[in-house]
């Protein structure tokens, strides 16, 4: 709650009309939304992807690249990769009363679950999404990669590590880096679901996190987006080096056997502001796990 407040005040700050907490749906399966601080497009010609385009209206800085904010990429279980993500396969979305957008993917041959992500705004700069799984056979090691790629500014990525301070994603450490949330977040992050064509990926295991809480900021101007998740829903976070052409952070959610019938769920938050610092990072994950309760 405090967590919103500050964000309205800050949208009244810049001269914000009463913010529209709302998407609006738009042609071709598309929903458009314009906060007063971010504006852009939720499924961008009905496409499975995130949000893309983004704008930060107040410095009209591009927030959002590639695939776009908040997709959901690659998918594990049992030793296996479902697709390319879950962009690459087709969904429908429903607008609900709240103006939230719900969009589900139903079960497949080739797929043995239902998903569904339900994409709302919390304040002007918040964006929640909340995931559930509910898988028509046991699903062991089961995996959603949450995905955010932002704007080529953002270079600089961080994740909050044990010890209490923002750890930086350098060079020196490591082309692909994640940060597990503990021993059992190793076990499967090296189960050998990285080693999967295409693409795959030699990740060099970071220190722990603090708790599920990372920065990607452009230095310059200092504006960053802040995604958290629950520490019960997210088991590791991953980045590129500094300066990589990516510009992404990733959440490992789930990370956990989900039987049959079984509906899973898994959280996370983006929050768009200004040259934030640990304690900062703090106090938006406090409100963000106060609401989660």
């Amino acid at each position: 709650m405090r967590t919103q407040v500050l964000v309205l005040a800050a949208a009244a700050a810049l001269g914000c009309a009463a913010a529209d907490l709302r998407f609006h749906p738009a042609q071709g399966g598309a929903f458009h939304f314009d906060t007063g601080v971010l504006k852009g497009t939720l499924r961008n010609e009905g496409r499975s992807t995130g949000l893309l385009p983004v704008t930060h209206v107040p410095t009209g800085t591009v927030m959002a690249r590639s695939m776009g904010l908040f997709g959901i990429y690659r998918v594990f279980s049992d030793g296996r990769r479902y697709g390319n993500g879950m962009w690459s396969f087709p969904s429908e979305a429903e607008l609900a009363g709240d103006g939230a957008v719900s969009v589900r993917w139903p079960p497949a041959e080739d797929r043995p679950f239902r998903m569904q992500a339900v994409y709302r705004w919390a304040g002007p700069a918040t964006l929640d999404i909340s995931i559930s799984v509910r898988p028509e056979q046991d699903l062991h090691g089961f995996e959603a990669f949450l995905a955010a790629y932002l704007g080529e500014q953002f270079t600089n990525s961080a994740v909050l590590a044990k010890g209490g301070r923002l750890l930086a994603a350098d060079r020196e450490s490591g082309a692909w880096q994640m940060f597990p949330r503990g021993p059992e977040a190793v076990s499967l992050i090296r189960d050998g679901r990285w080693k999967l064509p295409p693409n795959p990926v030699d990740w060099v295991v970071r220190p722990e996190f603090e708790f599920p809480a990372a920065v990607r900021r452009d230095p310059a101007s200092g504006l960053a987006a802040v995604v958290l998740a629950p520490a019960r829903d997210c088991f590791a976070i991953a980045t590129p080096q500094e300066g990589d052409s990516h510009y992404s952070l990733y959440f490992s959610l789930f990370g956990r056997d989900v039987t049959k019938g079984e509906t899973a769920r898994a959280r996370a938050r983006l929050v768009v502001l200004s040259s934030p610092d640990e304690e900062q990072v703090r106090k938006l994950y406090r409100g963000y796990m106060r609401g989660t309760m």
